[in-house]
């Protein structure tokens, strides 16, 4: 693999608007981006539900399945199953320039915020915080309790940006596509990506 190559952990969890998460994936893979990829169970069972995306078997057989989807190669793509605490991303070793929760549910957030790494999930967000790289975390969850806003804040404070799924309308999106580009846009701007995927506020139609 290029050392020169970006690269980024994505990390669809259970809770709806997995829809941004492939949207993202979709953009890193077509810009040249490298990305570490995994999917909690519930990840996946929302993603059949909502997108009919669904594949089964062992990493390697999830991996190739993924890759001929995206239309990726194998140095641009790499999926781990979330019970794998030996994959490359569990380590602070393996260099990655920043993560993406996309969605996240409560359960994630109150893992990270806690310190609990019970999947790889919580192991590669706790590896990014203690490295000091970028953890974006995109929770999809409404209405929020106290807990919920409690363990958000808590990420925060520990130098996470929290963009929550809220779409905006000055850009009049005339399409579920343009409010999901908002989205993945504005997670992309956190990152210092380069993307046109939305209409900036000011700019003319």
């Amino acid at each position: 693999m290029s050392e020169t190559m970006s690269s980024y952990i994505i990390a669809i969890t259970g809770a709806s608007g997995t829809v941004y998460g492939i949207r993202l994936l979709k953009y890193m893979l077509g810009n040249g981006i490298r990305v570490y990829l995994t999917i909690t169970k519930e990840g996946w069972d929302i993603l059949r539900d909502e997108a009919g995306l669904y594949w089964e078997g062992g990493e390697d057989e999830v991996n190739s399945a993924l890759r001929k989807y995206f239309g990726a190669a194998e140095e641009t793509l790499r999926y781990y199953h979330e019970d794998n605490l030996r994959a490359s991303i569990a380590s602070g070793s393996v260099h990655t320039d920043g993560m993406i929760i996309v969605p996240s549910s409560m359960k994630t957030v109150a893992s990270i915020a806690s310190g609990v790494a019970s999947n790889l999930v919580g192991r590669a967000a706790d590896v990014i915080l203690k490295e000091k790289r970028k953890l974006v975390i995109v929770p999809r969850e409404t209405p929020l309790n106290s807990i919920h806003l409690r363990n958000l804040l808590t990420l925060s404070e520990m130098g996470a940006h929290i963009i929550p799924a809220m779409p905006a309308f000055y850009n009049r999106p005339k399409t579920i596509e343009d409010i999901v580009d908002f989205i993945a846009g504005r997670i992309l701007d956190a990152l210092y990506i380069d993307n046109s995927l939305y209409r900036r506020w000011g700019d003319k139609e």
